[in-house]
């Protein structure tokens, strides 16, 4: 299903769920009240839900002679994959994580923390640097974006119905439309649980597929698996504040550290992620990828490809 239909579908679901709210607060009138802003949202999560997201973790852009090494790496990395210059945030995190935003390659955004900045060595960094890329590069970025503003969106009206319900709200209207406080407590458990199942349908499956298109663009996959291998273990020691509708968006799960947050994880787990990336292939020494052969390729650059034509079958 190509990009554009899925951005079309998650909208339409996640219209839904709000208007289900909304006919549960005020039965039909509600429900027509909850389509108007569902419309609203829509088109304010298409054109700044990049923004939402970059203010919810305080991110700063950053400028080529305040982190010239980063940008570098960046600018190489887009060029690799044939991508515009994205612009670099900062998340002031110590908790190494990653994400990438924006409503189409022309409007990128990578964000890293600086606890990723502290942690990663170098090929470890551009492998994070080159998944984010790839997400970009697969355009990703649109329909996780979206998906985070409307998961927060649901998750509020969960949370109001769940007070009003404690007080007494959710009383049906003249035409016996509204399901009372039964209804409300029900949808303020369920909507969260529809709004994360449908971040998990998209998350899943483009998590596997950035990894390889970023081990490509990266030239190998060990810095990437490295990476991934670390930053599993630190999200388990230092707590990063996400919040649950923008966990897809990043390249490990923010909240692993939680009990509850595998419950409804929106990665697969960073096991299987590592075997694929070192499934078959040998490591390549940086010292190794400058000898061409033929072809004009590099030893680091056949393995990336045969690797990548392994983990597309």
């Amino acid at each position: 299903m190509g990009n554009w239909a899925k951005t079309t579908l998650l909208l339409g679901l996640m219209t839904a769920l709000i208007v289900f709210i909304g006919g549960i607060f005020g039965g039909k009138q509600g429900m027509i009240v909850a389509f108007v802003l569902a419309m609203a949202m829509n088109f304010f999560s298409y054109w700044y839900s990049d923004k939402i997201v970059l203010r919810m973790y305080r991110a700063t852009e950053v400028k080529p002679e305040d982190f010239p090494t980063l940008h570098e790496a960046v600018g190489r990395l887009a060029q690799n994959a044939g991508l515009p210059m994205p612009r670099v945030y900062i998340i002031p995190e110590d908790a190494p994580n990653a994400f990438a935003t924006g409503r189409d390659p022309d409007h990128a955004v990578v964000a890293v923390t600086e606890g990723l900045l502290r942690t990663m060595n170098n090929e470890e960094a551009t492998g994070v640097l080159a998944h984010e890329l790839s997400h970009i590069k697969n355009r990703d970025i649109l329909i996780g974006s979206i998906a985070a503003t409307m998961a927060g969106a649901i998750m509020i009206l969960a949370s109001m119905a769940r007070w009003s319900a404690f007080f007494g709200g959710g009383s049906q209207d003249d035409e016996g439309d509204g399901m009372g406080v039964i209804g409300l407590i029900a949808m303020s458990i369920l909507a969260p649980v529809a709004a994360m199942l449908i971040q998990m349908a998209i998350s899943r499956s483009r998590e596997y597929l950035a990894d390889a298109t970023g081990a490509q663009i990266a030239g190998n996959p060990e810095g990437l698996a490295s990476a991934l291998g670390k930053l599993g273990a630190y999200s388990k020691q230092i707590p990063m504040k996400a919040e649950p509708a923008t966990a897809h968006m990043f390249i490990v799960n923010p909240l692993s550290g939680r009990k509850m947050a595998n419950l409804f994880s929106t990665h697969p787990p960073l096991e299987d992620r590592i075997a694929r990336l070192r499934g078959g292939s040998v490591y390549t020494p940086p010292g190794d990828t400058l000898h061409l052969d033929e072809t004009g390729e590099s030893r680091g650059e056949q393995q990336a490809r045969a690797m990548w034509d392994r983990m597309s079958k």
